[in-house]
């Protein structure tokens, strides 16, 4: 039988098995997003929790991909089943990822990892939508850790990253790339950051750098969470491409893993991701019911009646909101 023509519940129970086929369509069955979807996350949510989830993140060329396969590699080396989501930009015309699964990795990927590119097809929902339950089939498919590589440092990429159980920030020199992450937020959910292309002139000046921000979070409060604790990223030197560095970034990495457990954060931050993906859901759900109403005009009267100035665009959207809810 086709696996096109299994249903979801075969679908799922193969994965758990090892099918990597069977983990390639249900990725594909979460990223077209519908009702078969749905399905796919009704059935893993309530198995899901074992993998670390790591995210990955950095300016485009800060070295990110060769990074991770050396990453992956190492991961491979101490006996882990690793996989990685690669979210890449999407093209204009077909939606989907411009970038293939293994072009950037293919040096340094150890055979048997499992490498995924998924397409962010232009719009924030879609990327927050499909990353969780891609997250899901890997988790219950039994990898570990799984890694989300980031295209860049939008807001996008510090959603997705902030939504890890660890979060990576890699900078490089020359780039101003301390300043860029400060910038996007990102200083705010590192849990790691990697100065990469650290044999480069400049390399120490960044974490010159990050270490400053660092004592500023620090005085301000800004690195001590709700619960009073206080956590300080690691800023590990590396060189992707030669290796050197990769062991101390995984040990990194576990080390906060670790503290997660010790210090009971991780059911907190875990929860944190499933009430993100719920409220991403509920923006997506409103936003789909408002393009539907505004395309069948069903909105149009109060439309005009803000254009002939008979009430304000903040009464009109209220409105609108009322009819979205129900609550007109």
């Amino acid at each position: 039988m086709s696996y096109r023509n299994r249903t979801i519940p075969e679908l799922v129970e193969r994965a758990i098995d090892g099918d990597n086929r069977a983990v390639g369509r249900l990725l594909t069955i979460v990223e077209r997003g519908g009702v078969q979807s749905e399905e796919v996350a009704a059935l893993t949510h309530p198995q899901r929790g074992r993998a670390h989830v790591v995210g990955i993140t950095g300016a485009p060329g800060a070295g990110k991909s060769t990074l991770v396969g050396r990453l992956l590699a190492e991961y491979c080396r101490r006996g882990h089943r690793p996989a990685v989501l690669a979210i890449d930009p999407s093209s204009p015309i077909s939606g989907g990822a411009i970038l293939g699964d293994r072009i950037r990795m293919d040096d340094v990927v150890p055979e048997g990892t499992f490498v995924r590119s998924m397409a962010t097809r232009g719009h924030q929902g879609g990327l927050a939508l499909a990353v969780p339950g891609a997250v899901r089939v890997l988790d219950v498919a039994g990898f570990s850790p799984v890694v989300i590589e980031t295209v860049g440092v939008g807001q996008v990429e510090v959603d997705v990253v902030a939504a890890a159980d660890t979060a990576v920030v890699v900078a490089t020199p020359g780039m101003g790339d301390a300043v860029q992450a400060n910038k996007a937020g990102l200083l705010e959910v590192a849990d790691v950051f990697v100065v990469n292309k650290a044999d480069r002139p400049g390399a120490t000046d960044v974490r010159r750098d990050l270490e400053l921000m660092l004592d500023l979070a620090h005085v301000t409060g800004a690195d001590t969470d709700a619960s009073g604790a206080v956590f300080r990223p690691e800023i590990i030197m590396a060189t992707a491409t030669s290796g050197e560095g990769t062991v101390a970034v995984v040990d990194a990495i576990v080390d906060h893993f670790e503290h997660l457990h010790i210090s009971d954060r991780l059911e907190r931050r875990r929860a944190g991701r499933v009430r993100a993906e719920i409220r991403s859901r509920a923006e997506q759900e409103l936003l789909d019911r408002l393009a539907t109403m505004l395309h069948t005009g069903e909105l149009d009267d109060i439309i005009r009646d803000s254009v002939a100035s008979h009430r304000s665009p903040v009464q009109a959207a209220a409105e609108i909101v009322g009819r979205l809810t129900g609550n007109h």
